[in-house]
């Protein structure tokens, strides 16, 4: 794996960023949540807005959040700068196991990844692993240079969310 970030701070392993082969993109983080919690934050709407927009994107906002986290259902996001202009992303999911993994599609391109999310226990919290697979080498390395770049701040802020809900 050819490293594309590191730790933060003096903490072991909160967060790794790499590129696997020449299609994936892998993230990893430990949260201080229960499994259950963290799951929620990405299934549930009204948490995952919350979070999933970087707070850097200054002006622009999660608009539309449609998500029917379940096997077989699709979700919509829609991202505004407060005009009538929307960028939409839409997708389905392809299998979702409750508070252990998530997968969905990304079908706004044709170069759109599947992306998987896992939720294992470990220590006294929750390893999340988010990789996404490409179907060709290119398509991840225009995610390199854009989305992927908002990964560790989306996982930040959703970091944020988890210490306030165990408060």
């Amino acid at each position: 794996m050819d490293q594309q970030g590191s730790s933060t701070g003096g903490e072991q392993n909160r967060r790794a960023v790499a590129r696997s082969g020449d299609r994936e993109l892998v993230i990893t983080r430990l949260f201080k949540a229960p499994r259950s919690t963290v799951y929620a934050a990405w299934s549930q709407p009204e948490l995952f807005r919350r979070w999933w927009m970087p707070e850097s994107a200054s002006g622009v906002a999660l608009v539309l959040c449609e998500m029917d986290v379940r096997t077989g259902g699709t979700y919509r996001l829609g991202f505004g700068t407060g005009g009538s202009a929307m960028m939409t992303f839409h997708g389905k999911y392809l299998s979702v196991t409750p508070d252990q993994r998530i997968v969905w599609t990304n079908d706004e391109a044709d170069d759109g990844a599947v992306t998987t999310v896992t939720f294992e226990d470990q220590d006294d919290g929750t390893a999340v692993t988010f990789r996404e697979i490409y179907p060709w080498n290119e398509a991840l390395e225009q995610a390199l240079q854009g989305s992927a770049l908002a990964l560790p701040e989306q996982l930040e802020q959703l970091d944020k969310l988890l210490s306030g809900m165990a408060e």
